[in-house]
This record gives structure tokens, C-alpha cells and sequence, in this order.
């Protein structure tokens, strides 16, 4: 009898289990325009960035981003720069329950142009991906069960020409980072995907398009110096990749793990599985399909079954800052549900102390509702006061451990950034801690001029705008600035900007640090070694030093220095590495520069407010910036969207100066300011406040008017900030949103101090606190790398490819895979997940920070 009663509970769970199997496998399309069956979702092309691995047909499961950019790519394994195609259109049909994508070959707005200029082959195709219901039976097998998934056909208007025969294909990219060490299967082969790409390699001599030159870009090898003479050098002549680890029709990722199982079936050519990382340490793993000669209508057609489980339900997540919080401050929490949870459970507050832990507070949370994917809940525990150690619960949930103490954000928090991340980017220097060196004197034989042309990453040189002749030596220029993310570039922007913005961070709080000792004259950097003098200060001057010497070797503004080839811009590790340190060799970087008359007008503002707290530091630098500043100021044209660029100049030249020219220019755009207040209002909140107090009748009418459109703002802002549970707003584009919110909270927080009344101080939190961790996604932690019990400490630096980071460097953060899908990924080559960055970043962070630490200036 028990046997008996085995053998039918058996026969139950296996019988429920196959139902589940049947049931899972029911995708619908959604009304956000992609499938989905329980935890999984196929997107199809509501993402456009693939250079970036997101775009084409995307497979989501269980809260994770498994496979991304399926679409026709030309290499089996592109990089970043690899042409991609032109998206025409996109069809959602709900009757046919499809995604109809329409694409074309050539973008013909990025070829050899643009940021980042592409080179496409002598191809113009248009073709179609239709992504589809579809079952496993309608294709090949009559006889046996139907398996219910996706099927991705790819019908082409004309055939790939001989000369891309082997090289076109459909790609589906696989995240790494989760993979490694996991089985896969194809057909009757086995492997686990290694740590590291191995050999054997597999060289294919590169095609040359009907011109009889290499095309193609970084990806396929071109060397566009022969294309156009623009100066651009190949990575290597070949085209080099591993040899694929298997290859057959039918594969399966993850076959041991029913949350992440993928298996993808070619109806047409065979899969080859390939490790992207081979020739990109960016890439991923890629499975792809070559289309066969002769091929248009159904060239591709592919099945994918992920495995779906329709009882999955996301796992709460508890949003909370990473560090903590100081006693009187606001302390929002944000909880992240399945949106189709619609329960609230007990929110417990968890003192722990030497004796352990003690429930000091249940809460019930209230109901935000949907954003994005998820249903929200928050709960104000602004009311607990006293200082401990502090965690949260919910259901199974917990979050981090944080503090709540009025020196919660005095040590470690905002000094990182000054005591780490500012140094070791530092250019021109060797930059040592005690045992260690970051890098090496970099960069000494800058800079050569720039030959005339499009160059890389947005760096354009105009003709007739430099004294100097293509390649000739511009001297003095090999001083000061700060490396740019990973890529050791020097841009005008990013170097006058992280100058200003420190600047005013002195400016407002005056902190007080010396942990690192930074000698010029010797170019050397001795990190936690004081030298008696302030950091951010010579931090100013560090960053003042490379636009002042630029200018005036060149008598105009550089757009910013770049190394000259496509080999030594991939480079990672030590940044002396780039170049010999022997003035006019070929390996040296370039100077450009540019008639760019708002980004001018951008750097003088810039300048003139790096001049104000250089004075009685460096005062013969201070003077400098300032007459530059002054100079551009003078050349900017008072028309169109000059006049708002020229503005900022004004207010950072008066506050500078005192002069009353600026003043009368400020006070004569009155009309503009008011009706651009999102804009201008931030920076002009600083004299504008100081007007009220005027006598004459035009400053007082000014103030008023001021403060009425300040009004209006304020509603615009409340009402952006209520769009989302977190009380800022959160729209990114294609970076993660740190960034933008941390620039909102900076310049919010000259509205909120000169204008309490109107702007709450509270704001200033809840920015400082998304950066900190609360914020979207299963991934809490904090963007600032090293800092909070959880933090980004794998980033896109300059030691990415050793899975590291840089203390005080705070990365672009969650982003937003279309179109709902926020993601923050453990992984150091997503730029736009995890790159740090200079004129910005954590410079903005840091000033939160300050502010945070000093509630009395807002």
C-alpha cells in the first residue's frame, strides 16, 4: 500500500511537472511589445545600442539578460566600431502575434563619419526579421511533441555577394559574466564556457570590396588610412578569431539550470558557438549562423526555446543607501516587487548591536506602484533617530547593513574620490601608493599635431585653424589633466569641467584634505603621503594647467589630446605604455582643435570659476584662466543659442570679477533666463538671489521675475520627480542614469540653497541616496566603487581587464534595457553600465556628498 502511494505521488509531481513544461511554454505578446511566458521575455528590437550589446532580439529569464543583438551582423565576432545596421522600421502585430523589423546595409550617416566614424562594404541590402510564435513541430518534426517558442526568420532583398561570403551572418551574443564555468551542449558535443578565451585561432585573409581596398571598420581590420588618408591604422591586416568551440544545429546554454536553459535550433545553415573575447576583451559569447550563397527569403530561420517557468515570481528587493543616513535626514526606502504581487507585507526595522539584534520598528509599507517592470512600495523611516547599525526586512528580503549617525558620511564617503580616483587618472605623472605604482610617468612626448580629418571618438581637426602643420610638435602641452574614463584621452570638456566643478565644491564647503602629496615640477604622485597643501585645489590647478598651456600653444581652445592609432587606443594597463616618452616619434598622441563657439563659451564659464579659488593658491594660473575667459567671453556672439552659452560666462566672470559689464549683460537677458530657467536657472540662482537685496529698480524687477519662473520650474520638477518611486527623475538614455542624477542633485542644490523656500533640501538626499543604492534593479549597489557595504567594484577604468576598480571612481549605473528591463551588471567592459568618468561623475558625487554633510548651506 505504501508502495502504492509512492508510486502515485510520483506519477503526480511528474504529471504536474510536465504540465508546468506544457504551460510554461505559452508565450503571449505583451502589450509593452515583447513575449512573454511566466519569468521570461524575448524582445525584439526595442533596444538600439548593439555596439553597447543591446538591440535585435534580446532573451530575458528570470530577472537576468541572458542573450542580446541577435541580428545580421558582418564578423563573427564584431567589436565595438563593427558596421551595424540602419533600423527603418519597426511592426508590432498583435493579430499574427509577430515583430516585423525592417534593416538596412549601410548606415550611410556613419560611414567614415560621425563620432565614431564605420567603414561599410560595397553592400546594400534590405532584409527583414520577423520574430514569431511558433512551434518546434512546424519546422521539422511532424511526429513528435510540439515545443512552443520563438521563431526568427531573416529574409533579405539580395543575396550576400561572393566577396562576404563567411562573413555575413546572424549573431546572437551571450553574456559572459554569467557563464563561466557552466556546460553547454551542441548537438552531441559538450564543453564549459572557459574564464578566458583559448586557441587554437583561425586566421581568414581579410576580403577586399570591388575598390580592392580593406573595408570595414575597427571590427573587420580595415586600414581606412588607405580608404581616405584620414590616418587611421588597423588593429592587425587579418582577420584573426578562434576557431568556434563546436558547431551543429542545435545548441543549448545552460542545460543543468531550468532558469537559465536557452536552446536555439538552426533550420537553415549550422550554429558555430565563438568567444567574442578572443579578439575584443569587451566581446562575448556568440552564436551565429552564416547565410548560404544565394540566400534572400528565409536565409536565417531559427527556433529558440528558453525554459520558462510560470510560477517564477521576482524576489523582493530592498532599496536602501549603501552607507546609511544622518539622524535628521530623510530616510525613503524603496521596495521592488513582481508586478503581479499585489500583497504588502511587514516591513521590519533590525537594530543590531554587541548582543546581537533587536526589532525596534515594524512598518507597514505603502503601495507606489508600477514602474517599469516592477510594482514599487516605500516607506519613510525618517522618524528613527537614533544611531546604530540598522537592517531592513521584508518577507524573505533583506537589504544591507547601513548606519544611521551624524558622521555617517565624514570618512570614506566623499574623500575617495580625491584620494584615489583623481590621482591615479592623473596624465603626465607616475602615480605610486606606498607598494604600488597605478601607472607610470605617462604620456611625456605629447603632443603632434592632428592631421586634418574625422578621427576617432568624436575627435574631428578642422582645416586652417592651427599655426602648426600636420604632425609638426606643439610644445609645452605635455602638463596637468586627467585621463578620461579608460581610454587616456584628454578632452576639453572633461578636464575644464572636473576643474569647475571641484571648484565650486571648495567654493560652497571649503573641505579641508591633504592625504596626497602631488609635485608638478617632478611629475610625481604619492598617494596617502600630505605635502601641506589642499588636494582639491591642486586637483583645480592639475586640470586648469592642460586647457591654459593648450590655448596658449596653440592660441585657441584644443579640443583635447588623442593617441593617433586604433591599436594604441584599445590599449589597457599602464598608461606609459601608450607612447615611448621620445617627442616625435610616431606613437605620439595628437592635439586637435576646432571653431566650436558653445563648447568655447562652456570651458571660458568653466575657467573663470576655476580662476576664483585659484587665487591666492596659483594667483599667475588664476590670472591666466581668467584672461582666457574673458577673451572667449568677448568673442562670443550675442544670437541665437550663444547668447545662453555666453550667460553662464557672465555669472562666473562677475562672481569672479565684480565687474559691472557682466552684470549689465546678466540683467539684459531677462527674457531669456526666465524662459529657459531649466537651463539657466541653476547658475544664475547665485546673483540673482543676491539682487533682491538691490536698491535699483531693473535688479529688483529682475529678482522678481526670477523667482516667478523659479515657481513654474519647481512644478515641472515635482512633477518629473513623481514619475518614479525614488523621488528624482530616472530617464536614461543609453548610459546608466547615475550620472544625469547626480548633475540634477548638483544643480538643484544652488536652486535649494539660494531659494530654500522653494527648493527642498530633501531632493538633495534622494539624488545622493540613488547613487548610494537606492535605485532600480536587483543590483543595490552603490556607483561609487569602494564606497557602502556594497559597491561597484567591477568598473569600466583604466584596470578593467583585471576585474577591478578605482576607489572614488563612480560608474554611469543602471541602465535601461528597452523597455522596461533596469539592469546593472557585474561585468568591467559596459561602458554604459560601468565606465567611469571626469568632467562630471564623481565630482558631482562628491559635492552631494558635501552638501549632505553640510544641511546648513542649503
Amino acid at each position: 500500500m505504501q508502495m502504492k502511494k509512492v508510486f502515485i505521488k510520483s506519477l503526480l509531481t511528474v504529471m504536474a511537472s510536465i504540465a508546468v513544461t506544457v504551460q510554461a511554454q505559452t508565450f503571449r505578446l505583451t502589450p509593452d511589445g515583447y513575449f512573454n511566458a511566466g519569468g521570461t521575455d524575448v524582445m525584439a528590437f526595442s533596444d538600439f545600442y548593439p555596439e553597447g550589446h543591446q538591440g535585435g532580439v534580446c532573451v530575458i529569464m528570470n530577472g537576468h539578460r541572458i542573450a542580446t543583438n541577435g541580428d545580421i551582423r558582418m564578423e563573427a565576432t564584431p567589436g565595438q566600431w563593427q558596421p551595424v545596421p540602419k533600423q527603418l522600421s519597426r511592426k508590432v502585430d498583435d493579430v499574427r502575434e509577430r515583430i516585423v523589423t525592417t534593416l538596412c546595409y549601410p548606415d550611410s550617416s556613419r560611414h567614415l563619419t560621425g563620432f565614431n566614424p564605420m567603414v561599410y562594404p560595397d553592400w546594400r541590402v534590405t532584409y527583414t526579421v520577423t520574430v514569431e510564435l511558433g512551434q518546434s513541430t512546424q519546422l521539422h518534426a511532424p511526429n513528435s511533441n510540439p515545443d512552443q517558442g520563438i521563431i526568427v526568420t531573416v529574409d533579405l532583398d539580395t543575396p550576400v555577394p561572393d566577396f562576404l561570403l563567411g562573413k555575413v551572418g546572424f549573431n546572437l551574443e551571450f553574456y559572459p559574466g554569467d557563464l563561466f564555468g557552466k556546460p553547454w551542449l551542441m548537438d552531441s558535443q559538450t564543453g564549459i564556457f572557459p574564464q578566458q578565451p583559448n586557441g587554437p585561432l583561425l586566421q581568414v585573409a581579410t576580403n577586399r570590396g570591388h575598390d580592392g581596398n580593406f573595408f570595414a571598420g575597427r571590427g573587420l581590420k580595415a586600414d581606412l588610412a588607405q580608404l581616405d588618408g584620414k590616418g587611421y591604422s588597423p588593429l592587425r591586416a587579418d582577420d584573426i578569431i578562434a576557431e568556434p568551440y563546436a558547431v551543429g544545429q542545435k545548441f543549448t546554454s545552460c542545460p543543468d539550470d531550468a532558469m537559465r536553459r536557452l536552446t536555439v535550433e538552426s533550420l537553415t545553415e549550422p550554429l558555430k558557438l565563438y568567444d567574442g573575447r578572443m579578439n575584443h576583451n569587451n566581446g562575448w559569447f556568440v552564436l551565429r549562423s552564416e547565410i548560404a550563397k544565394g540566400a534572400t527569403k528565409g536565409a536565417v530561420r531559427w527556433f529558440i526555446k528558453p525554459a520558462v517557468n510560470e510560477q517564477w515570481r521576482y524576489t523582493p528587493v530592498i532599496q536602501t543607501s549603501q552607507i546609511g543616513y544622518k539622524t535628521q535626514q530623510q530616510k525613503r526606502i524603496v521596495i521592488e516587487t513582481d508586478k503581479r504581487d499585489d500583497s504588502v507585507e511587514p516591513l521590519q526595522v533590525v537594530r543590531i548591536d554587541a548582543d546581537g539584534e533587536t526589532i525596534v520598528r515594524t512598518v507597514q509599507p505603502k503601495v507606489w506602484g508600477k514602474f517599469l517592470r516592477y510594482r514599487y512600495l516605500t516607506a519613510d523611516l525618517s522618524d528613527i533617530t537614533e544611531a546604530g547599525l540598522y537592517q531592513l526586512r521584508y518577507g524573505k528580503a533583506q537589504s544591507s547593513v547601513f548606519r544611521i549617525a551624524d558622521d555617517v558620511y565624514d570618512r570614506g564617503v566623499w574623500q575617495p574620490v580625491v584620494e584615489y580616483f583623481l590621482p591615479v587618472q592623473m596624465c603626465h605623472m607616475r602615480v605610486s601608493e606606498k607598494y604600488r605604482i597605478w601607472h607610470d610617468a605617462c604620456h611625456m612626448d605629447d603632443a603632434l599635431m592632428a592631421k586634418v580629418g574625422n578621427h576617432i571618438d568624436g575627435y574631428v581637426q578642422q582645416p586652417g585653424l592651427s599655426k602648426y602643420a600636420e604632425g609638426a610638435k606643439v610644445p609645452g602641452v605635455n602638463v596637468g589633466g586627467w585621463h578620461d574614463a579608460g581610454d587616456f584621452d584628454l578632452r576639453v570638456e572633461s578636464q575644464a569641467g572636473e576643474a569647475y566643478i571641484l571648484a565650486l565644491a571648495y567654493e560652497q564647503f571649503h573641505p579641508d584634505i591633504d592625504v596626497t602629496a602631488i609635485d608638478q615640477q617632478r611629475r610625481r604622485v604619492e598617494i596617502h603621503e600630505p605635502d601641506g597643501k589642499n588636494d582639491i585645489l591642486q586637483q583645480v590647478e592639475n586640470g586648469a594647467l592642460t586647457v591654459v598651456r593648450s590655448y596658449q600653444a596653440l592660441g585657441r581652445l584644443y579640443r583635447g589630446i588623442i593617441c593617433s592609432t586604433l591599436r594604441q587606443y584599445a590599449m589597457l594597463g599602464d598608461a606609459a605604455a601608450m607612447t615611448d616618452g621620445i617627442a616625435g616619434n610616431s606613437d605620439d598622441r595628437w592635439i586637435f582643435t576646432e571653431e566650436n563657439p558653445m563648447r568655447a563659451l562652456s570651458t571660458a564659464a568653466q575657467l573663470a570659476g576655476a580662476a576664483r579659488v585659484l587665487r591666492g593658491f596659483n594667483d599667475k594660473l588664476s590670472q591666466e584662466c581668467l584672461d582666457i575667459a574673458a577673451t572667449l567671453y568677448s568673442q562670443g556672439r550675442n544670437d541665437g543659442r550663444m547668447v545662453g552659452a555666453k550667460l553662464q560666462v557672465a555669472v562666473e566672470l562677475y562672481l569672479a570679477t565684480g565687474k559691472q559689464e557682466y552684470l549689465d549683460f546678466i540683467l539684459s537677458q531677462q527674457q531669456l533666463i526666465t524662459n529657459s530657467i531649466a537651463r539657466t536657472g541653476w547658475f544664475t540662482a547665485r546673483i540673482a538671489k543676491l539682487l533682491e537685496s538691490k536698491k535699483d529698480k531693473r535688479s529688483r524687477q529682475f529678482a522678481a521675475a526670477f523667482r516667478a519662473a523659479l515657481a513654474d520650474y519647481k512644478t515641472q520638477l515635482d512633477k518629473q520627480s513623481a514619475e518614479t518611486p525614488y523621488g528624482v527623475p530616472y530617464r536614461p538614455s543609453i548610459w546608466g542614469a547615475g550620472w544625469d542624477i547626480q548633475r540634477f542633485g548638483f544643480e538643484y542644490y544652488f536652486l535649494a540653497s539660494a531659494y530654500p523656500e522653494l527648493f527642498e533640501k530633501g531632493t538633495i538626499y534622494s539624488a545622493l541616496d540613488f547613487v548610494l543604492g537606492c535605485h532600480p534593479g536587483s543590483n543595490t549597489a552603490s556607483f561609487a566603487s569602494g564606497v557602502g557595504a556594497r559597491s561597484a567594484t567591477v568598473a569600466y577604468g583604466l584596470n578593467r581587464a583585471d576585474w577591478s576598480y578605482i576607489p572614488g571612481g563612480v560608474v554611469s549605473g543602471t541602465a535601461l534595457i528597452r523597455p522596461d528591463f533596469p539592469e546593472l551588471l557585474e561585468f568591467p567592459f559596459l561602458w554604459q553600465q560601468t565606465e567611469y568618468v571626469l568632467g562630471g561623475g564623481s565630482s558631482h558625487y562628491m559635492f552631494l556628498v558635501l552638501a549632505a554633510i553640510n544641511p546648513n548651506s542649503l
